[in-house]
């Protein structure tokens, strides 16, 4: 479960986690529609391709404090994206919520 801290709401139920380089590499390539949490450790910078996921869906990247550092929306199937800064954390939310820069997350590791 996500919860959004700042807004007091739950914006997941049910997500996929990847902890390893293979469920990070596969994300949510020829998957169900559904969300996902990435751990990285140490922080890095992001890149991503939606290459065999067939919906769009929104990333937002969390630094270690699990606060949204930068969002991107609408992430369209078969595009590449790299984000701006490290992070610690990468949610992929194929169900869109109510989240902003700035927001903090809760989640267990």
């Amino acid at each position: 479960m996500i919860i959004n801290k700042t807004k007091n709401k739950i914006i997941s139920k049910e997500e996929k986690r990847c902890f390893n380089l293979w469920s990070k590499a596969k994300g949510l390539m020829f998957s169900r529609k559904r969300n996902l949490i990435m751990f990285f450790d140490p922080e890095e910078k992001i890149r991503l391709h939606n290459c065999f996921v067939f919906f769009p869906i929104d990333v937002l990247v969390l630094d270690a404090g699990k606060k949204i550092t930068e969002i991107k929306k609408n992430f369209r199937p078969f595009t590449l994206w790299n984000s701006k800064g490290k992070g610690s954390y990468l949610v992929e939310m194929a169900f869109s919520a109510d989240y902003e820069v700035g927001d903090i997350l809760s989640f267990n590791e």
